[in-house]
């Protein structure tokens, strides 16, 4: 989850799929990941959340067809 927070703050586009499926896989809910992202709307700017959000939806559609 620190990493993902760390990308996510950072604006690191290309790197958050990826660090967020490793977070998924290595135990992190759904539902924490969703939550980690609107917290840190308020402290790492609602652009940064917001493009975080696209990519965890994303994420989660194409894991949730498999």
């Amino acid at each position: 989850m620190i990493t993902v927070t760390a990308l996510i703050a950072l604006y690191r586009t290309n790197e958050m799929g990826a660090h967020m499926k490793k977070a998924l896989e290595h135990g992190l809910t759904a539902d924490e990941l969703i939550e980690t992202i609107t917290h840190l709307a308020f402290y790492a700017s609602w652009p940064n959340a917001q493009t975080a959000l696209t990519v965890a939806k994303e994420l989660l559609a194409h894991e949730q067809s498999r």
